[in-house]
């Protein structure tokens, strides 16, 4: 079985990204591994921000199901989402699906809300031709890269993520509550500090909540960058899928945008500079199948790149 220690590889070169953890590619053999050693795995994600299992016999979605039940038993539901995912069973998820031409964003995982999970699970099923990868950035990092001033201002501010909700375009309320019942998707919000308007008209619903753009991780006390005020943003999209939302919508009616928290608009060069920030600490390396990515979500923030070919990454949240 793996051995810990010192000897450790990392999943790029100069001791760059989480460590990669080498089984025996016995599936039984790996999961009696992972239920004896849950402690010490989980402290190497904390130490090192996450760790890629490989070659640990895992051949199906049902043996990366057990494996994750022995690592984290209790796994998040995606409620409040931000992306199109399908449910594949228990509380396993398709990763975002997304055209594969277009790359994903860096992010950490539910940053745009009050709730997020501490750990999230990438397993290969199948590989793509080309492409495909789940780069990771360290928050650590992005955080000290971000000019100073541009820290104070969002960390004095938070963000504020607005959502408008218009039938056929983004996703629906419906989709992103899990419910059809409007009580039932207002109660969420009420219960997380979301503001809520319903139409008549369009947009159906518009959401408005402040959060926050930074944390200190809990356990490390290291300060993170932490929100996805670039992601949210209008300028995301290419230029041309801007000009068509705001011909068809208006400024006002975009399906998501993100401001400083106190409503005021936030800088195009501040968000290059952020999205520049991210790319600067972006780590790639190419997937195996069978692989498992573990990441401590507010170390390390994921994206993905372009593919060919089919692909299937699983998502699990714990």
């Amino acid at each position: 079985m793996p051995v810990i220690g010192k000897q450790l590889e990392t999943v790029a070169p100069g001791g760059r990204g989480p460590v990669l953890l080498r089984g025996p590619d016995n599936g039984a053999e790996s999961l009696a591994w992972l239920q004896d050693n849950r402690v010490v795995l989980d402290e190497l994600v904390t130490s090192h921000g996450g760790v890629l299992l490989r070659g640990f016999g895992l051949k199906s979605v049902s043996d990366f199901n057990k494996a994750v039940q022995l690592i984290s038993p209790r796994l998040l539901d995606y409620v409040n989402r931000s992306t199109p995912r399908t449910k594949l069973g228990g509380k396993l998820y398709t990763a975002t699906e997304y055209p594969a031409d277009k790359s994903i964003p860096m992010h950490n995982e539910s940053s745009y809300a009050d709730v997020w999970p501490n750990r999230i699970f990438f397993y290969s099923a199948l590989v793509a031709e080309t492409g495909g990868h789940t780069p990771v950035a360290d928050s650590r990092l992005v955080y000290q890269r971000i000019d100073p001033g541009v820290r104070e201002k969002f960390e004095r501010l938070g963000v504020l993520y607005v959502r408008n909700y218009t039938a056929g375009v983004d996703l629906s309320w419906q989709e992103v509550f899990q419910t059809d019942d409007r009580s039932a998707a207002e109660g969420f919000c009420v219960e997380h500090g979301i503001e809520v308007r319903w139409g008549p008209g369009k947009p159906e619903l518009t959401t408005r909540q402040r959060c926050q753009a930074t944390l200190v991780h809990p356990v490390t006390s290291e300060p993170v960058w932490f929100n996805q005020a670039h992601l949210f943003h209008i300028s995301a999209l290419a230029a041309n899928e801007q000009r068509s939302l705001i011909d068809e919508l208006g400024t006002e009616c975009l399906p998501r945008n993100a401001y400083y928290g106190d409503g005021t608009a936030i800088e195009l060069d501040t968000l290059d500079h952020i999205r520049a920030a991210y790319e600067q600490e972006k780590v790639a390396f190419p997937w195996e199948r069978g692989d498992v990515l573990l990441l401590d979500n507010l170390l390390f923030a994921h994206g993905r790149t372009p593919f060919t070919g089919k692909r299937k990454i699983v998502v699990a949240m714990g």
